[in-house]
């Protein structure tokens, strides 16, 4: 396959491809083993090349720091450096609606949890990360609060566990007390970042249905003056979704504004 061992742990993590525990074992006990036909499927995925083209994007990068060339570098990132999209392993991990929402309680609570933890836990852990976390968490929260589906609270040392009907599944997930946050030296927060980047890509795309059932637009808008005042939740705008039909007639009228 031509990749590190660390782009392929974080491949098999995003695939959700995981290690078997065979009978016989003939390489010894202190082995991984992986099923052939997995290792196969994996040959095929289209995130291979991503991962190339992000090595040699950071050799290159690296490269140019060095030298201090900041322009070239500069340069680079706008040019060079590879986008990496996962919805397609959304739609091939979950063929249906409702078997995203069934899985949906690991994913919220991971997204839960690096809301509030502080970024740079790892080099992966970047600022935007918890960022795009918070505002998915407040938007899953309000479409709860729109749809009154919440049916269970239940407060623990760990955190507070809600626990909400959608789709008629029962999705429970964990928010952590909002206390100051320590980060353990045992924990490889680098897997967790993985996890968490194919879990934001998930949580949208629900968010994204939720919201559209509900006749409103996704992703909210959200107003900011009243975010920097503290009103969280209340800081959200909800808005209609406009239909087909009036969008058209939106792009008519800004064409007759400009051919005047």
């Amino acid at each position: 396959m031509q990749v590190s061992l660390r782009d392929f742990r974080r491949l098999c993590i995003l695939k959700g491809i995981y290690p078997r525990d065979p009978k016989k074992k003939p390489n010894g006990n202190d082995k991984t083993y992986y099923h052939i036909k997995d290792i196969k499927f994996l040959m095929h995925e289209p995130l291979l090349k991503k991962f190339r083209e992000m090595k040699i994007f950071l050799r290159r990068h690296k490269k140019a720091m060095i030298k201090r060339e900041f322009t070239k570098a500069k340069l680079l990132e706008r040019s060079m450096k590879p986008r990496i999209s996962l919805d397609h392993l959304v739609k091939e991990r979950y063929p249906s609606f409702v078997d995203a929402v069934r899985d949906l309680d690991d994913p919220l609570s991971m997204i839960f949890l690096f809301a509030l933890l502080p970024s740079q836990t790892c080099r992966e852990h970047e600022a935007k990360i918890s960022i795009d976390c918070q505002a998915l968490s407040r938007e899953f929260q309000h479409w709860v609060i729109q749809a009154k589906s919440l049916r269970k609270v239940f407060v623990s040392v760990k955190g507070v566990y809600y626990q909400a009907r959608v789709y008629g599944q029962d999705v429970t997930w964990l928010v952590p007390h909002k206390f100051k946050q320590t980060t353990p030296k045992d924990v490889d927060f680098r897997v967790m970042v993985t996890f968490l980047q194919f879990y934001a890509t998930l949580v949208r795309f629900i968010n994204y249905k939720l919201y559209y059932d509900l006749g409103l637009r996704y992703p909210p808008v959200l107003e900011e003056h009243r975010d920097r005042e503290g009103a969280y939740l209340s800081a959200i705008k909800l808005e209609e979704k406009r239909g087909d039909g009036e969008q058209e007639e939106d792009e008519e009228e800004d064409g007759e504004d400009g051919e005047m």
